[in-house]
């Protein structure tokens, strides 16, 4: 793993841009995106950077890790509704190149088509975020290294989160269960880009790069792969050794 430190979010972010940026200037990539707190302001910056400096996202084909089950792309909190509004209405990216997984329907058919276009168009690069348990997508402790795009119940840890950060505090109002790429699928990618900030995450970030390889962390596979940057503020870097 490549691990750089920075002062605080905003420092994580701008540097996350300058790694994504390499991958889109190359013209025809394949972006892996994510969702949550995490990659706001890097989005907020792939705006600002596509406005000012005309970087072009016209070839660029993205698919997203997850997305909750049983919310209509229309709902404000549904991570279809999330990417359009923080990134894809103010980038030049063609509409039919935009994937994210299915939250509706026939959940098993959902999965499957999904990991037929990932085995068909291998991502370039696959920006993560970290669980303040170690998932990755919503690949949660326990997630099998070996799985693909499947159907997952959430944790209670992860719907706590994400009901502070998103649904105004009502974990009532959290889907209990979601669609998401498989740690294998994760790990397919060329280049993995994983951004963790605060101290909340400290003790994930220490076992994920220090710690061993256990389906009980599963961002600790990611020391398996052959290119990962991680990108660790004060906060998130506060519990590692070195």
């Amino acid at each position: 793993m490549k691990i750089i430190r920075v002062k605080n979010y905003e420092e994580a972010s701008q540097k996350a841009l300058e790694v994504m940026l390499e991958t889109v200037k190359k013209g025809n990539a394949v972006l892996g995106l994510a969702t949550g707190s995490t990659p706001l302001r890097l989005y907020e910056l792939m705006r600002e950077d596509h406005k000012k400096n005309k970087t072009s996202y016209c070839d660029i084909r993205t698919y997203n890790l997850d997305e909750y089950y049983g919310l209509p792309i229309t709902h404000e909190q549904s991570y279809y509704y999330f990417m359009w509004h923080n990134l894809f209405n103010q980038l030049d990216i063609k509409k039919e190149n935009i994937h994210v997984p299915r939250g509706e329907g026939d959940i098993n058919e959902s999965c499957q088509l999904y990991n037929q276009m990932l085995d068909q168009d291998v991502r370039d690069i696959q920006l993560l975020g970290l669980g303040s348990n170690g998932h990755i997508g919503f690949n949660e402790p326990g997630t099998d290294f070996n799985s693909v795009t499947h159907h997952v119940a959430l944790k209670k840890s992860t719907i706590e989160d994400n009901a502070q950060l998103f649904f105004n505090g009502n974990i009532d109002a959290v889907p209990k269960s979601a669609i998401t790429m498989g740690i294998k699928n994760v790990m397919d990618a060329k280049k993995i880009l994983l951004i963790a900030t605060g101290e909340r995450k400290a003790d994930a970030v220490k076992a994920m790069i220090e710690g061993e390889i256990t389906t009980d962390l599963p961002a600790s596979i990611l020391q398996k792969h052959n290119d990962v940057t991680v990108i660790v503020d004060q906060g998130a870097a506060s519990k590692l050794s070195v």
